[in-house]
């Protein structure tokens, strides 16, 4: 190596700052989601909860909350 790369100098005034802008807007990485992937995101979300929701709502499962809920209820301080 060399020593650091040389940098180039961006012209003044206004229309070298818009010139830089636009330079610089090829320059930036991908930093967001698109559309398509905030609609998996949301749809992966839902099945989540879904999923989830049955769990939570089931016999054995809604018993032992109730049961735990109920434990610390009583439990003595």
């Amino acid at each position: 190596m060399t020593g650091n790369p040389v940098r180039k100098r961006w012209p003044r005034g206004p229309r070298g700052l818009l010139r830089a802008a636009c330079a610089m807007r090829g320059r930036r990485g991908d930093s967001g989601m698109t559309t398509s992937e905030y609609a998996m995101g949301t749809i992966a979300a839902c099945a989540f909860a879904a999923v989830l929701y049955k769990i939570v709502t089931s016999g054995a499962v809604s018993g032992a909350l109730e049961s735990l809920i109920g434990k610390a209820l009583d439990a003595q301080f």
